[in-house]
């Protein structure tokens, strides 16, 4: 729940614009890498110098620019002073607790997502904030590590296949945001095949255990809607912005990504209804399985409870009892006790009992 409601370490009062780092502490250097290109030609390389990144305010080639590691706050300004972010976008890159938004500014556009991915050793997500700067021919992604879904955008961009290369920097800026969204489908599909796994359990065996997992599912699913919902409305934006950096042509593919941002609030939805009904199924099957131990214990005391009365009475102290001294008196006892508890198994068998 921490993490749902979590403000970061951010102190209350603090002047808008405030740059402070909110997240995980980070060690590792900053890293930046630089892909140019043009329909025909391509430039990959590492950047040493933040400050070199001015030069993609010009108008050819496309650039993309990611920052890998947003906890050095000078870097953050160095970027903000070369494409003029204003301080409240810079203050919303470094907090990694950031609700998924756009806003549109002069010349650039801001967006913000989530990029999940699933643990199903431990049963967590692991969210990524990914904020993205759209500009006329540059987009800047700066992520809290390395790791990151963009591979498959980056192969895309060196093996020249599709329009991605043919097309402009909002094009670009969409292809990133459909892979996280892609992404997003691996992680539900994850979860949907431990969901059929717990109720299997919840069925068969449902221990203390399986509870608590239901918990952490359902944990999980709340945040992965928190992180997707907003998400939906972003890319309406974008759909009905008249911004001149999203072209037309480009709102076809948007059209479509907005398709596949409902299709998973819809998945997420569904899966949180599953989980949440699962709680009435386990109490549902502690229930069942109570019942079931009771029947046999009924079943159990019922057949002995005339065995018990026959014992009961041979066992009193009296010396002129029927067949106390008759030489097969014991085992017609022990026959007579036998008859009726076969005599009742059978009962209960035909009765559908047991």
């Amino acid at each position: 729940m921490a993490r749902i409601i979590n403000r970061g370490e951010k102190q209350a009062g603090a002047a808008p614009g405030t740059l402070i780092y909110v997240g995980d502490r980070q060690v590792k250097d900053v890293e930046v890498t630089v892909i140019e290109y043009t329909e025909s030609e391509l430039n990959e390389y590492r950047m040493e110098n933040v400050s070199e990144c001015c030069v993609f305010l010009k108008s050819e080639p496309i650039s993309w620019m990611n920052v890998a590691g947003i906890h050095d706050v000078e870097v953050l300004q160095k970027i903000g002073e070369c494409f003029g972010l204003h301080t409240l976008v810079l203050e919303d890159i470094l907090n990694t607790n950031q609700r998924p938004k756009l806003e549109a500014f002069d010349g650039y556009i801001f967006l913000v997502v989530k990029m999940i991915t699933y643990d199903k050793a431990i049963s967590e997500i692991h969210p990524e904030q990914v904020s993205l700067i759209l500009g006329e021919n540059f987009v800047i992604s700066l992520q809290e590590d390395g790791a990151d879904v963009l591979e498959p955008v980056r192969n895309r961009l060196r093996g020249g296949k599709g329009r991605i290369r043919k097309s402009g920097a909002d094009f670009l800026a969409y292809a990133i945001v459909d892979a996280v969204v892609d992404n997003y489908f691996s992680v539900l599909e994850s979860l949907g095949d431990e969901i059929e796994e717990l109720e299997v359990a919840l069925v068969e065996h449902p221990a203390k255990d399986t509870l608590k997992r239901i918990h952490i599912l359902k944990r999980e699913l709340i945040y992965l809607r928190r992180a997707v919902w907003p998400l939906r409305e972003c890319v309406n934006i974008l759909l009905r912005d008249e911004s001149a950096l999203v072209h037309e042509e480009t709102k076809v593919f948007l059209r479509d990504l907005y398709d596949h941002v409902v299709q998973v609030i819809d998945a997420v939805e569904t899966l949180r209804d599953l989980v949440s009904g699962m709680l009435d199924v386990y109490l549902s099957s502690i229930s069942n399985r109570m019942n079931e131990i009771m029947k046999v214990l009924t079943i159990i005391s019922t057949i002995f409870i005339p065995l018990t009365f026959i014992v009961g009475v041979y066992g009193m102290n009296f010396d002129d009892m029927p067949e106390l001294r008759n030489p097969y008196g014991y085992p017609v006892v022990i026959g007579v006790m036998a008859f009726i508890a076969g005599s009742l198994l059978y009962f209960f068998r035909r009765k559908r009992w047991i």
